[in-house]
């Protein structure tokens, strides 16, 4: 038992120092953004080091030449993505329009598995608190978002020119995918019925709204299933 005990902790002792010299020959790339492929390469990193450091019956040095083989592997792809569009756009995921002009892209949502509310988890990361205020948010290769506000909110503040201003508003999701939350309603002293009658003036019923969002000053903001902007962004890698 002492000797096996020896034998894992002179494992880590001599694993540590090459991870740390194959990631940073790696660089920032594959720590930062973790692409598909970078995403890989971790994994299969993490499972050929726990493998060896837990079980002292695997043999110590091949596991090093695993392990620089990869950090090679993954440098040489690197290399052939940035010589190679083409290639590298095989190997990796592109961005997906989700936000266009403040209405929500359910196609392009559901087509890369995100729900609403993970879209509106990330536009608040942002500051960014009513999909109105967008022009155009992107989903990014490796899953985080890129928001372009309108142009008027990219504008000067009152706060950059000392003036008071209006209290802020957020808009809350009172409708998602064809279901109504009354407890939305409740907090705007709203019924159903206001909320039915605003989707008849748009000719629209409960099942046709993909999403829909209420301020405190009670303005509606509907994106349906059958609105689709006619020309989205072309954002390619």
């Amino acid at each position: 038992m002492l000797q096996d005990l020896l034998l894992v902790i002179g494992r880590i002792v001599t694993i540590l120092p090459i991870m740390l010299m194959i990631t940073l020959f790696m660089g920032k790339r594959a720590i930062g953004e973790l692409p598909v492929f970078d995403f890989l390469i971790i994994i299969t990193l993490a499972s050929v080091v726990g493998a060896d450091i837990a079980d002292p019956n695997i043999h110590h040095l091949p596991t090093l030449v695993a392990i620089i083989a990869i950090g090679i592997l993954q440098k040489a792809v690197s290399y052939l993505k940035l010589a190679n569009r083409k290639f590298g756009h095989k190997i990796t995921l592109e961005p997906t329009v989700v936000i266009h002009e403040g209405m929500l892209i359910q196609q392009n949502i559901k087509k890369i598995g995100f729900s609403i509310d993970n879209i509106l988890q990330m536009l608040r990361e942002k500051d960014v608190f009513d999909i109105r205020d967008v022009e155009t948010a992107i989903i990014e290769a490796n899953g985080s978002l890129s928001v372009l506000k309108k142009q008027k909110k990219r504008e000067v503040t009152l706060g950059d020119l000392q003036i008071a201003g209006a209290k802020s508003l957020i808009s809350y999701p009172v409708i998602v995918e064809g279901s109504i939350d009354s407890s939305v309603l409740e907090a705007w002293q709203l019924e159903e019925a206001w909320l039915t009658e605003q989707l008849h003036r748009k000719n629209l019923q409960l099942e046709d709204v993909f999403f829909a969002s209420v301020n405190s000053v009670h303005e509606l903001h509907i994106c349906s299933y059958e609105e689709i902007p006619e020309k989205l962004p072309p954002v390619y890698h």
